[in-house]
């Protein structure tokens, strides 16, 4: 199945230069936040797999097992709270992860104690970027599914 549209088709129409603006947005985060790398891209990854945008999770599995990731915690990051191998910082990102793209699944949104756990391990600034981080790829995540953007092709590295 190919997917509806090409939202990058023309470079100069309205779309191709808003996804533009969320592409930049992400890049400022994953180039500039002193939030770990590896956190980073588990966020990603685990967001798109919630949202079921099978391109995005082609990038950022890719993009972790490319930045050194090992397999075990990249096909671990789905089940998350039963494993062994992340931190409790990276946990505590995780859930807010999940939180933060099921709001529309929780009627309270996110937890005092998801915020507060995971204040207990990164800074405002860090949480600022998680924050933004978890909301562009649940936007993003949202035009690849429109769209059926399929999974798959990915080259590692071209994007963050």
């Amino acid at each position: 199945m190919a997917a509806r549209v090409n939202l990058f088709s023309n470079p100069t129409s309205t779309a191709a230069r808003a996804a533009g603006h969320f592409g930049l947005a992400s890049k400022t985060i994953l180039q500039d936040s002193t939030l770990p790398a590896a956190t980073q891209k588990l966020v990603l990854l685990r967001a798109s797999q919630i949202n079921g945008c099978g391109y995005a999770t082609d990038v950022w599995s890719k993009n972790a097992a490319h930045a050194g990731e090992t397999s075990t915690r990249i096909n671990l990051v789905a089940t998350w709270r039963e494993s062994t191998v992340f931190t409790d910082a990276e946990r505590a990102a995780l859930d807010l992860t999940e939180q933060g793209t099921r709001i529309a699944d929780a009627a309270g949104g996110v937890t005092d104690e998801a915020w507060s756990t995971a204040a207990k391990h990164y800074d405002e600034d860090q949480l600022s970027d998680l924050v933004m981080l978890i909301a562009l790829i649940n936007a993003t995540n949202r035009m690849g599914v429109i769209v059926r953007q399929r999974g798959g092709d990915y080259e590692p590295g071209r994007l963050g």
